[in-house]
């Protein structure tokens, strides 16, 4: 597979994302490096905002339902990504993709 596919594969769930790490990481160029943080950082945020929506949902149930409507946003924060990489653009992530542009050293 070449590297704009890994990066495709990079958005979709936790293994998408260490297929995409493994079978790359020997000629990832800017794009998939790119990607792949920027994926990650999707990953890290979703997780976060689950298990706060869990809590919430314990503590304020109708709080919590709110913030599970709002886990669309996540949907679609994940289709952007998955969008900018078929196009081959670096493009940070709506709200969250700043963060992640120089974070996760590990990767390249």
């Amino acid at each position: 597979m070449d590297n704009k596919t890994f990066s495709i594969i990079s958005y979709i769930t936790i293994i998408g994302w260490l297929v995409a790490y493994f079978g790359g990481k020997d000629n990832a160029d800017d794009l998939l490096k790119y990607h792949l943080r920027q994926s990650l950082g999707l990953v890290i945020v979703s997780f976060l905002f689950g298990i706060a929506t869990n809590i919430l949902t314990m503590l304020v149930p109708i709080v919590g339902m709110i913030l599970s409507v709002a886990s669309i946003i996540i949907l679609v924060l994940l289709v952007i990504g998955i969008i900018n990489a078929a196009n081959g653009v670096k493009k940070p992530l709506p709200i969250i993709g700043k963060m992640f542009e120089d974070k996760f050293s590990f990767i390249g």
